[in-house]
């Protein structure tokens, strides 16, 4: 039962149309002056928001959490443009202050999903191919923003894209994490789920991690991952890493990263 609970947390079940889902992210975006544009990643074509560019050395860029992923636990959805946008929410909140902000979706999202294999936001969700589209993109983003670092923020999956693309990456100066499954072995085997058999494992690269600065934050009441995958995950960083883990003990997984993501934020710094 516990099973069923997490993948359909996950999963963010759909009370809205596919219409209504795809709509909203560019709604926000738009509403709040930032530009809306597909990447093309290679593999994969790639939802985008952009705020208005500023002369700036840092680009901090928000990544999207897994969406609807599954109607039930045995039947994936058939577009995973998610209901909530979580990580664009917090993109849209964030202090601007001296970076420029931007937001990458994940494969499929926000895009007629028609020709994708639902297996990219199930079993693949983290799969080499989908690392190197969001790496070519954020790529594109960083040369319109003349950035040379980056610091990626991710949201519930997003956080697992964002820790294996900084061990890809020579320009990452930090890693924030919320929500995130870091320690996908150790979160499968918790909760008797399927592993997620073509999936890249955040835990299994964290020796590399050593000198990547990383806020990870946690939610106390948190039942779809919760602050013990990310404890595993940070046991396998090397001594001496610059990692912090912040749980905060009444927030659950969705509730209530974006309504204070303005003074969370700070700690990023």
């Amino acid at each position: 039962m516990k099973a069923v609970v997490v993948l359909l947390c996950l999963a963010v079940a759909a009370c809205s149309s596919t219409g209504e889902r795809q709509s909203l992210g560019p709604d926000l975006a738009h509403a709040a002056g930032w530009n809306w544009e597909t990447l093309d990643g290679g593999s994969f074509r790639l939802a985008s928001a952009v705020a208005p560019m500023k002369p700036s050395a840092k680009l901090v860029v928000y990544l999207e959490g897994d969406g609807f992923a599954y109607v039930r636990p045995s039947q994936p959805s058939q577009n995973p443009t998610p209901t909530d946008p979580v990580a664009l929410r917090l993109a849209l909140a964030a202090p601007t202050r001296d970076a420029n902000l931007a937001w990458l979706g994940r494969p499929c999202q926000y895009i007629d999903s028609s020709r994708c294999d639902s297996a990219y936001w199930t079993g693949w969700r983290y799969a080499p191919e989908v690392l190197d589209s969001m790496n070519m993109s954020i790529d594109q983003i960083k040369s319109r923003s003349h950035a040379n670092q980056i610091v990626l923020v991710g949201y519930s999956g997003g956080g697992a894209i964002a820790v294996l693309l900084a061990a890809r990456r020579g320009d990452v100066k930090g890693v924030v994490t919320v929500a995130a499954n870091l320690d996908l072995g150790y979160w499968t085997r918790r909760d008797g789920l399927a592993p997620l058999a073509g999936s890249l494992d955040p835990a299994d690269i964290a020796p590399s991690l050593g000198a990547v600065p990383q806020v990870h934050f946690t939610g106390g009441r948190d039942k779809t991952v919760g602050t013990d995958v990310v404890r595993s995950f940070m046991a396998r960083l090397p001594s001496g890493t610059p990692a912090r883990l912040i749980e905060i003990s009444d927030y659950t997984h969705a509730c209530c990263w974006a309504r204070d993501w303005p003074r969370l934020a700070a700690e990023m710094e």
